[in-house]
């Protein structure tokens, strides 16, 4: 990879790579490396192979960058692919890339993150979702029906034994209320329209001297605002690490409604939004099942990931009514 990352940087002129390019630590499906030359410093982003072979993965990815563009005319404070004649991914032997001006700054410690922060992020997603929000015509609402029973079957006939078969089995009955559940909300979002950012959680927002920064851009599409609000605020309350703060999910709200108020207040009624986790553990079965990865270190991973995305789902269930009692009650401050 270092081979090909060098002939980029020659080809779109960067410079010369002065100094080790080292792999940066963050997401779960793509690469991320540091390359430094004599004009500056940069972030190298490697697209996921198997990703970039489904039949849809180039349409959703120019649409992402269209979105991304005017998002930048917004004023948002993003850290944008850099374009290169027009063109912002770059493809070489095969692999796909995104390249970025390195971003001084670091994400929030998961157990730290402040309600200033939620605020300010809430703030930003609102902000997002108010460019283009549009009322739509309804339609029927694109339903999860994952067969879980059939990847127990796959998982014991593959790795008879295995930890991942045991998994799936003993939280069944847990997967299939959760999927009824999310079904269930699905129906009862109003149709609404607006360009949103399903994967600004508190992974992909940066802080640099106490300013935001928000990173890894390739979600950007148009969707229900209303769902995608209700994931977020769950995931920057501390849904994703199991320590929920009912303060962070009202401050979450609190920013994003100075932003941008739709008017809608039944938050409490799409709780089952929540257990859209359910299509990650799906891809992560599937990787873990060597289905959707072909190395080691995918399917490896594939099999850390379920176990993570049970667990989380699980913590949803526990506090189910304690946050659809706060949902309630957040209009009232």
């Amino acid at each position: 990879m270092e081979t090909n990352i060098k002939k980029l940087f020659k080809q779109y002129s960067l410079g010369e790579i002065i100094l080790p390019i080292l792999p940066v630590s963050g997401g779960l499906m793509h690469k991320m490396y540091k390359a430094e030359t004599g004009s500056g410093t940069f972030a190298v982003k490697v697209l996921n192979r198997e990703i970039m072979k489904r039949p849809d993965a180039a349409n959703n990815y120019a649409r992402a960058e269209k979105l991304e563009c005017l998002l930048e005319a917004e004023g948002l404070p993003l850290v944008p692919a850099i374009s290169f004649d027009g063109k912002k991914m770059l493809e070489l032997d095969g692999d796909f890339f995104y390249i970025f001006k390195w971003q001084e700054g670091s994400i929030t410690d998961w157990d730290a993150i402040s309600k200033e922060q939620c605020f300010i992020a809430g703030e930003l997603l609102g902000r997002i979702h108010k460019i283009d929000a549009q009322n739509v015509e309804a339609q029927a609402p694109e339903e999860c029906n994952i067969d879980f029973e059939s990847y127990i079957k796959a998982a014991k006939e593959k790795y008879p034994g295995s930890k991942l078969a045991t998994l799936l089995s003993e939280n069944l009955s847990l997967l299939q209320s959760a999927q009824a559940s999310l079904n269930q909300a699905r129906k009862n979002l109003p149709a609404m329209k607006a360009i949103t950012d399903d994967d600004m959680d508190p992974k992909n927002v940066m802080w640099y001297k106490g300013q935001p920064h928000i990173i890894d851009l390739e979600c950007l599409d148009y969707g229900n605002p209303l769902s995608s609000c209700l994931n977020l605020a769950l995931q920057w309350s501390g849904t994703l690490n199991q320590n929920f703060k009912k303060e962070n999910l009202a401050a979450f709200y609190e920013g994003y409604f100075k932003a941008y108020d739709n008017g809608f207040r039944s938050y409490d009624e799409l709780f089952g939004i929540a257990y859209s986790w359910l299509e990650w553990l799906e891809y992560n079965i599937r990787r873990a099942l060597g289905q959707e990865a072909a190395s080691p270190e995918e399917i490896a991973l594939g099999q850390q990931e379920v176990q993570n995305t049970i667990e989380r789902i699980k913590y949803l269930n526990q506090i189910e009514k304690e946050v659809c009692g706060c949902l309630k009650k957040l209009f009232l401050f």
